[in-house]
């Protein structure tokens, strides 16, 4: 659990619940920093304001629902508003408690590592926002999907959402994806922090694949894509993955 100095994340999501404005700061390991707006306004985005690839995906949600990475609940509470059974999660205590606030009924912090059946089976494992990417590695995410296999229903999905990170011709990051391939990482393995007033999180790994390296990565799991859903003009997109019929 992070501590509350480390809690960046959660101390932005909270202070905009609160009415304050304020803006997401991003820290890549090798100096590139991301400052976005948006990103607190989209953390708490109504359904009719998500992007039309973010609708088309969370309507292949159904059952019991494990929200991984909820942040400030925004896909949690809607799907809850539908009647499902959801359980939103997240390693920031402070986003927890923003959820719970805003009438999320089930909630727990806890990393996705230590995410596993005790907490419950699921019909539908849900990473929106880009979460896929809490897999961190290919390594990592290879055994994280084998844990999922075991959390969830013989008919379940993940529905998860990331970004082709080869759709770029900005040379800071063709730069870090030639320095990730010299280190042996995959191109679109990012290290960042979040950093927000006087508050840093500690460094995470945090995954972007392409279409070919997510099926390399479900090859030998429980898992395949079913489809995927892109995104309009940007390189985003959504794998609905399914588990696979053994005869």
């Amino acid at each position: 659990m992070l501590t509350d100095i480390q809690d960046a994340y959660g101390h932005l999501l909270s202070d905009y619940h609160n009415g304050q404005e304020n803006v997401e700061v991003v820290e890549r390991e090798d100096g590139f920093i991301d400052v976005s707006r948006l990103g607190p306004f989209n953390y708490f985005a109504e359904y009719e304001n998500w992007a039309e690839h973010q609708r088309l995906a969370i309507a292949h949600a159904t059952g019991r629902v494990l929200d991984i990475g909820c942040g400030a609940g925004r896909h949690s509470i809607y799907l809850q508003e539908q009647g499902l059974d959801v359980l939103g999660t997240d390693n920031s205590p402070l986003a927890i408690q923003t959820c719970q606030s805003r009438g999320l009924k089930n909630a727990l912090v806890t990393p996705v590592t230590q995410l596993n059946s005790k907490v419950g089976t699921f019909d539908t494992i849900l990473m929106m926002g880009h979460n896929f990417g809490l897999v961190g590695s290919y390594k990592r995410a290879k055994w994280l999907l084998r844990r999922f296999a075991a959390m969830t229903t013989d008919t379940a999905k993940i529905i998860a959402e990331t970004l082709d990170p080869y759709e770029t011709t900005n040379p800071i990051h063709l730069a870090y994806h030639q320095s990730n391939q010299d280190r042996g990482r995959m191109s679109g393995q990012l290290k960042l922090r979040i950093r927000y007033k006087q508050y840093t999180t500690p460094w995470f790994d945090y995954l972007f694949v392409s279409k070919m390296e997510i099926e390399d990565i479900l090859d030998g799991t429980a898992w395949r894509a079913e489809r995927y859903i892109n995104a309009a003009d940007t390189p985003t997109y959504v794998a609905i993955l399914s588990k696979r019929v053994h005869s």
